[in-house]
């Protein structure tokens, strides 16, 4: 018989658990809720914000860099990219079409980018086309409505004020790779990422965390579509803040823009560099090397055919030629043999020597420049004239370790510590550098050589200007210096750069003074090599180089250089500084096969230094006019002396004949 009560009981029991479950249920729904709404309500509330909301990064504009007298040589400009935002591309195919009827370009090749980025996060913007010109801003800015996910970005690029000059000094910046990434944050501990700029050579490589600043970002509301609408106003309270971009810092450079564009100008048509500084600082106030190129073309997006062109160029444009390509100094380095040689006492600076036209050691004959020689010859004449047969004299007495000793105190055979990369060492051999390079020991025909600056002898541009600095300088050697000080946008200095002495050269000052008397004479006196380039007002002291490029023949040594093939042809020197007797800058040139330096490198020395002189020291130009008028006025009268008694020494000799008679 069924029995109620039993059956009361026993479901009682299940409708107490289902109650119980139910109840329980309920309680953790309210509890989710307590948590969703009430305990996470701010955060999730800022999540559903960034749900309608883009987050836009604001390029900090890059730090400004000036030269020494405050002109502007670098400064930025805006570039505006457009960009696709897959997320938000509706009606793909309209909207590609639209957008390549503004840009001029294919349809599939905006297909070919969107696929190649296709791996990226979708809410990335994808770059379609750099630098679009004003025009087609407008068009996509006022047909926005009808490009879903398309949008225009700002960038913030480099405008470089003098074009090529200097490129290789200053230069530029481009966006960083996949390959550079890993690598560039763990050199910078700085977190790089894709589509950042960086910068890639000179100055704006060396600084680049000085000068790119810190970038902001700002929240905008977009639509369905992805158009932006409005800023929220009520970002802050939801605890999204917009964050501002900081400025990079500025750099003041040590460099004289007036000498920069006349270096460059007075290169054109070569191949070659030209560094001048300032002797007593160390301040570097040109540094131009060429052929050079564009270096805001890299900041825009380079051209892949312009880029193409810099890289099949067999005069390699994008290499500094003034730290990163060295050369045999030739007969700049003569300077330095003849140091050596006063200091050993080998010789005295009067002591003269017969120099004839070729020298012979063992079997091999070492020429002379000049076919006949040059006579008698001490050690004022052998700079003045250049006599190599001088030189190999000296070069039989002269240890090569003693040689390199001397060269390296006046900084040749390493980097000089320049702020910028890649600078290589040059070369200055030793007998220990030849058995390790070659495993032979050293002869002596290999020095005859050295001691003219050929051979295995190579120094860079920079280190020839700084060493014949340091021989004006009283043997002290300076750190070229770039950099005068850093200072951010508001004006505060952050960081000044002082002169810095590297050593001292352990020299006589007789040893010098005779050094100088000798340089003075290769530009100021009739049949020095550098005389038909010494200019109005400079008192230049200098050496005319000439470097070989390939062993020759007699035959081909006293061929004209001019008609040789180019690649045959003598890479030219010279170096001086001025005024001699209160020395304020040297300068340095150095142009590949051309030919002579007293014909190439000379007149772009002289044209450098008289912007200077003229610019920095015109009383010292006109004081040394005066000086140049009285010694050309003295040299006149030498010479109406000299055709006096040859003219009186003739009518004595006519006479004699006639008495005879």
């Amino acid at each position: 018989m069924f029995n109620e009560e039993e059956a009361v009981k026993k479901f009682k029991f299940r409708t107490d658990f289902i109650g119980n479950v139910i109840l329980f249920s309920f309680f953790i729904i309210l509890a989710r809720l307590w948590y969703l709404q009430i305990y996470q309500g701010e955060r999730f509330y800022k999540f559903s914000l960034e749900n309608r909301l883009r987050k836009e990064v604001i390029k900090a504009p890059r730090g400004m860099i000036f030269g020494r007298d405050n002109e502007l040589l670098i400064n930025n400009a805006p570039r505006f990219d457009v960009a696709i935002i897959p997320q938000y591309l509706k009606e793909r195919k309209q909207t590609l079409e639209k957008l390549s009827a503004i840009l001029e370009v294919p349809v599939k090749n905006i297909t070919r980018t969107l696929k190649k980025n296709r791996g990226q996060a979708s809410y990335r913007p994808i770059v379609i086309k750099k630098n679009i010109s004003l025009r087609e801003v407008a068009i996509i800015e006022t047909e926005n409505y009808k490009l879903p996910g398309v949008r225009v970005q700002t960038f913030i690029s480099r405008e470089y004020q003098d074009g090529e000059v200097g490129a290789h000094l200053l230069g530029y910046i481009s966006e960083i790779n996949q390959k550079q990434l890993p690598k560039y944050k763990k050199r910078d501990n700085y977190n790089y990422k894709l589509g950042d700029f960086i910068g890639q050579a000179g100055i704006e490589e060396k600084f680049d965390l000085l000068l790119r600043g810190d970038d902001g970002y700002e929240f905008v509301e977009v639509d369905a579509r992805g158009r932006k609408r409005n800023v929220k106003s009520n970002l802050l309270f939801a605890g999204i803040k917009n964050k501002k971009s900081k400025p990079g810092n500025n750099i003041r450079l040590t460099i004289d823009r007036d000498m920069q564009i006349q270096a460059y100008k007075s290169l054109e048509g070569k191949v070659g560099s030209v560094v001048s500084v300032d002797i007593q600082t160390g301040e570097v106030l040109a540094m131009v090397s060429r052929p050079s190129f564009d270096p805001e073309s890299f900041s825009r997006g380079i051209k892949a055919d312009y880029w193409k062109s810099l890289i099949n160029d067999s005069r390699n444009p994008l290499i500094d030629r003034t730290i990163q390509e060295h050369y045999n100094p030739g007969s700049t380095f003569k300077t330095i043999t003849a140091i050596a040689a006063l200091e050993e006492k080998l010789v005295k600076a009067e002591q003269e020597f017969l120099c004839g036209g070729t020298f012979r050691l063992g079997r091999r004959v070492y020429h002379d420049w000049k076919r006949n020689g040059h006579g008698w010859t001490n050690v004022y004449k052998a700079l003045k004239r250049s006599v190599d047969v001088y030189f190999y004299k000296i070069g039989t007495q002269l240890d090569i370790d003693v040689l390199a000793k001397y060269a390296r105190m006046f900084g040749l055979g390493s980097k000089t510590g320049i702020s910028l990369s890649r600078e290589i060492p040059g070369l200055i051999p030793t007998r220990e550098w030849k058995k390790k390079r070659f495993g032979e020991a050293w002869q002596a025909g290999e020095t005859l050589s050295c001691v003219i600056g050929q051979s295995y002898v190579l120094a860079t541009p920079l280190q020839l200007a700084m060493s014949y600095a340091a021989i004006a300088n009283e043997g002290k050697l300076m750190k070229p210096l770039l950099i005068k000080e850093i200072f951010s946008n508001d004006g505060d200095i952050i960081e000044t750069f002082k002169p810095e002495m590297v050593s001292q050269a352990t020299i006589k000052p007789r040893t010098l003074k005779a050094i100088t008397k000798g340089l003075y004479q290769v530009v100021n006196e009739p049949r020095g090599t550098a005389y038909w380039a010494r200019g109005k007002g400079l008192l230049m002291a200098g050496k005319t180089g000439t470097s070989q490029v390939k062993s020759m023949t007699k035959k081909e040594l006293f061929s004209k250089c001019s008609e040789m093939p180019y690649e045959s042809r003598h890479h030219a020197l010279f170096v001086a500084f001025a005024p001699y007797d209160n020395p304020k800058v040297a300068t340095v040139a150095a142009i590949e096969h051309g030919c002579s330096g007293s014909g190439a490198a000379a007149p772009v020395v002289r044209d450098v230094m008289t912007t200077y002189m003229n610019k920095h020291h015109p009383e010292l130009v006109k004081k040394n006019m005066e000086i140049e008028k009285r010694n050309f006025l003295r040299e006149k009268r030498k010479r109406e002396e000299r055709q006096r008694l040859e003219e009186k020494k003739k009518e004595q000799e006519q006479q004699q004949v006639e008495q005879l008679g």
